[in-house]
């Protein structure tokens, strides 16, 4: 039988022992540590140990948690330069100021979120002080993701800044008249103030992350040096239970970003009740932190604890603070102190003779009040340690009382997050406690007031002297004057009219092929930012890596194994791909801070990121919306696209929704294109709209989203005559006539047009020459390259009819004169060219590819979905048969003769 005490074999009895004797002596000198002052004193000594080793570079594991105390202690705080008094009244001006904003409006009933503000006015006012670099300072400053629910405290010190109102303030969350206050943080409707979208909860974490490295890739590229600036991530701890929270820390310790620090406000609560109830959040942190490789800082408690661990000579108070859950913690904040003393002091003896030194003020004050993240001296420690240290991101757990300063309805109260105002006597109460001069007649008529000590005020010229010497106000958003980009030599769009002649090439291949081009061009060639998430070669990408190279921070510290192929694995510290592994997530964080570096840094930067499209809008689509709001521009290219073009890849990787999605969102216009010059004319024109002399009306901040074919087939020269360019552009142009394509059919046969977009409308030409051929029909094909930009225009035709403006949709333009029926296809589902059924004044039907993926060959997928050359035939015959002018059995001669 085993001895149960004996030591068990570990990993290190793999190792040999070159001195047996010393090890034992080791191994009995913690076991009589152990035995003589106790296991806690053991583990101790053995945690000093192995921090000793760390500090002096010995490589052993790190320890993942600490104990649940301030890692910076009150002795190695440093002093914090300026007037603490003023901060605090400037803190408390916020305070009351942003419960004021939600308060009064929530007579109107548009809400607001009062408790978390409440909980990190320090985080965010030390910042603010002491350590946020504006614009204005040389450099581009740094670049600061705010917490979505804390947006009211930031509007609260825009308003003693003088940057805002009282008429904004009253508008807050109420914009439809203007003048109003987006209700987070929102840079498309409030874009001097707002630079980052944070409130779709987890993108701010993971955006945060990807900004920081691509200030790395701008300052590494010789693009702008912004070395000097710092990404700060205000995050709360339930937020970190979004998977895209943590999804990238590896990849921020790995590169070293020590030019990042996340803050996260540890109140222990998320929307409906605490965070980790049985467990402590702020211990799961710091492990999961530290694993991932980043230097963690703990600011747990204030200075009224300084007292009680001064008395805890055996341990035992650091023990209790670790034994006790999240839920119990939050209670204590709520119970008087003979609860307290029970519950908490009562579990061990040496803390009951401990309490007994403690007056009842004393453990109210530490237990309702006395948190690390209320105390300015506490909270500028530690991003004092975060921006000093080197080599690694800092994370900074924080604690604080949701709702603290509110009153004991709102302190630590489960149900805070949903509570929106105060009373008047709960904010009498609060103004005396903050000590603020606003008399009880201010409160006219039950109404709060603002309150402001004046432009001239101490407490103002303070805070903007504060802010002029660390670049300006913040946070604000600022686009630099910047010269358009000189548009590229039209030899490389060129190119593609012609035609692929009798080679058979795939739009994706023909859209990198001008890629290639383009990023040769010595204007603009550098400003391309190609990001690819570990599908490179499937798009014929490879060939880029030589002579770009993939971007990595370390260069290229081994000798790649195809190192004597023409196209080698190339990675450089000044390489311009971002290849970023198997993360469509992290791909579209890449996007988003290339996108906005214009705004962001000064430098336009365009940025393609190609992916499977059925894994971009299906899995990153909330994203895709971050960057409308953030006002990013460039082109997301959908890869493979359709539902039949992708073979084998069954039910979940066929695509025929992503244009269906991509049609929601007002920022992104989508394009559907059949041939390699109408990518070259899109990709044009966005260069034009995007980064050249836009169009009166057109907005620039808009990004595009092509879909591409992997599909090799016969690329046709540009039809020749005026409005192509435009067509491809506005979404539809006639791409032949059944008599230009030579089919000469008899006089007065019938006729139809046929609309097909993308990899559709080559099977749309087949049913043209049988539909000719076999059945004695003239049909005309039509190139649809955007179905959604089609009913775009035509809403917006619909909306100036209602203003009284005469103006006709394009669409109806486009087809007006036409003969017969329209017969729109394509590999998606109907729906996404049914989006102009209501403008088309000709008979109209669809055909598309609805229903799940399956697995099988092209061919076998077309004719299961309906949308092959032959069943377009048996559908054109259907519609021509109903207006009667074909014979109805046509129709059923058809179905049996391809055998539908």
């Amino acid at each position: 039988m085993t001895d149960p005490n004996a030591i068990q074999p570990s990993a290190l009895d793999q190792l040999p022992d070159r001195d047996p004797e010393e090890t034992a002596e080791w191994q009995a000198s913690l076991d009589a540590v152990a035995k003589a002052a106790g296991p806690h004193r053991a583990a101790y000594l053995m945690r000093r140990t192995l921090e000793r080793a760390e500090a002096g570079g010995i490589a052993l594991p790190k320890l993942l948690e600490t104990d649940y105390v301030n890692t910076i202690p009150t002795a190695a705080e440093p002093s914090v330069p300026g007037d603490e008094e003023m901060e605090r009244k400037i803190t408390a001006w916020n305070r009351w100021n942003a419960a004021a904003m939600v308060t009064r409006g929530s007579k109107y009933g548009v809400g607001g979120h009062i408790a978390t503000f409440a909980s990190a006015a320090w985080l965010y006012e030390t910042g603010f002080n002491h350590f946020f670099k504006g614009k204005e300072a040389d450099g581009s400053g740094d670049q600061l993701y705010i917490q979505g629910h804390a947006s009211p405290g930031i509007y609260a010190r825009a308003f003693l800044d003088g940057r805002l109102t009282e008429a904004h303030l009253d508008n807050f969350r109420q914009e439809a008249g203007g003048n109003g206050l987006p209700s987070y943080p929102h840079p498309r409707r409030l874009p001097w103030l707002w630079e980052f979208p944070t409130v779709s909860m987890g993108l701010g974490p993971l955006s945060a992350i990807y900004q920081a490295r691509f200030n790395r890739y701008l300052t590494a590229r010789g693009i702008k040096d912004v070395s000097d600036s710092h990404v700060w991530a205000f995050l709360g701890d339930g937020e970190m239970d979004e998977p895209e929270s943590t999804a990238a820390l590896a990849l921020a310790s790995r590169e070293g970003l020590d030019n990042l620090t996340f803050v996260i406000n540890c109140n222990l609560q998320r929307l409906d009740g605490p965070v980790r109830a049985n467990f402590k959040i702020v211990q799961e942190l710091e492990a999961q932190f530290r694993g991932a490789g980043w230097n963690v800082v703990k600011t747990m408690w204030g200075t009224a604890w300084d007292e009680l661990f001064q008395l805890d000579t055996t341990g035992a108070l650091v023990r209790r603070l670790r034994q006790v859950p999240d839920a119990q913690v939050q209670t204590y904040q709520t119970r008087d102190a003979a609860y307290i003393r029970q519950d908490f002091f009562g579990a061990d003896p040496a803390l009951v003779e401990m309490a007994k030194l403690l007056s009842d003020d004393k453990i109210i004050e530490c237990f309702h009040l006395s948190r690390g993240g209320h105390e300015a001296r506490k909270v500028y420690a530690a991003y004092k340690a975060a921006v000093e240290f080197k080599g690694a991101p800092t994370v900074i757990l924080a604690q604080t009382v949701k709702g603290h300063t509110l009153g004991a309805g709102f302190a630590s109260k489960n149900a805070n997050h949903q509570m929106k105002k105060l009373t008047v006597d709960e904010f009498k109460t609060m103004r005396d406690l903050l000590e603020l001069p606003i008399s009880d007649s201010a409160f006219a008529d039950g109404q709060v007031p603002y309150g402001h000590p004046g432009a001239d005020s101490a407490e103002v010229r303070y805070l903007q002297e504060r802010r002029a010497a660390l670049g300006g106000p913040a946070p604000a958003r600022r686009v630099h004057p910047v010269a358009p980009l000189p548009a590229p030599a039209e030899k490389a769009f060129a190119s593609f009219d012609k035609g692929s002649g009798s080679q058979n090439v795939a739009t994706t291949m023909a859209f990198v092929r001008l890629i290639k081009d383009l990023v040769r061009d010595k204007e603009s060639g550098k400003r391309w930012v190609p990001i690819v998430p570990d599908e490179a070669r499937t798009f014929g990408m490879e060939s880029l890596f030589p002579s770009l190279g993939i971007y990595s921070p370390k260069g290229q510290t081994y000798e790649p194994v195809d190192r004597d192929q023409l196209m080698y694995y190339k990675e450089a510290k000044n390489g311009q791909i971002l290849n970023e592994g198997i993360t469509e997530a992290g791909s579209m964080a890449d996007f988003i801070a290339a996108s906005t570096a214009y705004s962001t840094h000064g430098e336009v930067m365009i940025p393609f990121y190609i992916f499977y499209s059925m894994f971009g809008w299906q899995r990153t689509a909330d994203q895709m919306w971050q960057l409308g709001d953030q006002l990013g521009r460039g082109f997301l290219v959908g890869a493979t696209a359709g539902r039949t073009t992708l073979t084998g890849e069954g039910l979940q990787h066929a695509d025929g929704h992503s244009p269906v999605i991509a049609a929601t969102n007002p920022a992104a216009l989508t394009y559907d294109p059949a041939f390699a010059y109408e990518v070259a004319a899109i990709v044009k024109d966005g260069l034009r709209r995007m980064y050249g002399e836009a169009a009166p009306g057109e907005d620039p901040d808009v990004f595009y989203y092509l879909t591409v074919y992997n599909e090799p087939m016969p690329q046709p020269a540009k039809p020749s005559g005026l409005g192509i360019d435009e067509g491809i552009v506005k979404g539809l142009y006639r791409f032949n006539t059944a008599e230009s394509a030579g089919l000469s059919p008899v006089a007065n046969a019938p006729r139809i047009q046929l609309l097909g977009s993308g990899t559709a409308i080559h099977w749309t030409l087949q049913a043209q020459k049988l539909l000719a051929e076999e059945w004695g029909v003239a049909a005309d094909v039509w190139s649809a390259t955007s179905w959604t930009e089609l009913r775009r225009d035509a809403l917006e035709a619909d909306a100036a009819l209602l203003r009284g403006e005469e103006r006709v949709p394009f669409v109806r333009q486009a087809l007006q004169g036409a003969d017969g029926p329209v017969l729109a296809v394509s590999d998606y589902m109907r729906q996404v060219p049914d989006q102009i059924a209501q403008w088309v004044e000709q008979d109209y039907s669809s055909l598309g590819a609805d229903g799940f993926g399956l697995s099988d060959t092209r061919e076998a997928a077309r004719r299961h979905f309906g949308v092959d050359a032959e069943s377009i035939v048996v559908a054109a015959l259907a519609q021509l048969a109903k207006r009667g002018e074909v014979k109805a059995t046509a129709v059923k001669e058809a179905r049996e003769k391809y055998g539908l």
